[in-house]
Order: structure tokens, then sequence, then C-alpha cells
């Protein structure tokens, strides 16, 4: 049994955005799965982005946000799970006053390079070009 707990996972931040990369593409000797915990903060969002060939699927574990398909903006909270079908435009935000967490899973994998850039995390107010963030 192969198990990586969340404290061990290499994390990335962008921007007050934060994921623990639980298995990037090929790690652990997964095939076909990326999977992540990324946490929201509150006032925090994502920018819209897709991925072209993975389906991706988040599972909300704790607090409340925004989640965008395609156009259909939706609550979602504790238990929820969003489909993001492949080539769909997506983002998610939290507009409640707890961080949100939620467990994002990819097929086929998506190297977290891909997933998670400068591109794909924008805070309103935020300069990319801050190095203090």
């Amino acid at each position: 049994m192969l198990v990586r707990r969340l404290g061990d996972a290499p994390v990335e931040e962008w921007h007050r955005l934060r994921a623990h990369l639980l298995m990037d593409a090929g790690e652990l000797g997964a095939r076909n799965l990326t999977v992540s915990w990324l946490t929201v903060p509150a006032g925090a969002e994502q920018t819209l982005r897709s991925h072209e060939e993975a389906e991706q699927a988040y599972v909300v574990v704790r607090g409340r946000g925004a989640m965008s398909v395609a156009g259909d903006n939706q609550q979602v909270g504790e238990g929820d799970l969003i489909l993001v079908p492949p080539a769909t435009d997506h983002s998610i935000s939290n507009d409640g006053d707890a961080e949100l967490a939620c467990v994002s899973i990819q097929s086929p994998q998506v190297a977290a390079s891909e997933l998670y850039s400068d591109q794909l995390a924008e805070v309103a107010g935020y300069d990319y070009d801050d190095d203090d963030l």
C-alpha cells in the first residue's frame, strides 16, 4: 500500500492559494491520476482555466465557495463533488468567511507544473510580480 500524508506532500503556493501535491503525474506508481489538496483562503479565487485532455473532479472537504464550470456558476460546500469535463473552462472562489479546502483529482494525469502556475491563480489586487507574496 502506498500512502502519502498531507504533511509530507510537496506544497506549491500562488498568491494565498496552496496546493499540497498528494500525487503528481507519474509519482507513487500512478499511471492515470494527479491528486492535490487545494486550500483557498476567504476572498481568494483561481482564474478561469481548462485542461485539454483531462477530466477533473473536486470534492469540497471544508468551507464553502462558488464553482464555475462552462459558465454555470453554483455555490458549493462540504461534501459536494464537482465534475469538470475535458477542455471545459472552470474556476473556484471562496466567498465564505473561512478557508475552503478541496481535493482535486485529474485523469489522465496532469503535471502540477500545468495545473498550478501564476496564470492559474488570481486574487483581486495582487500583483504577480510582487515577490513578497
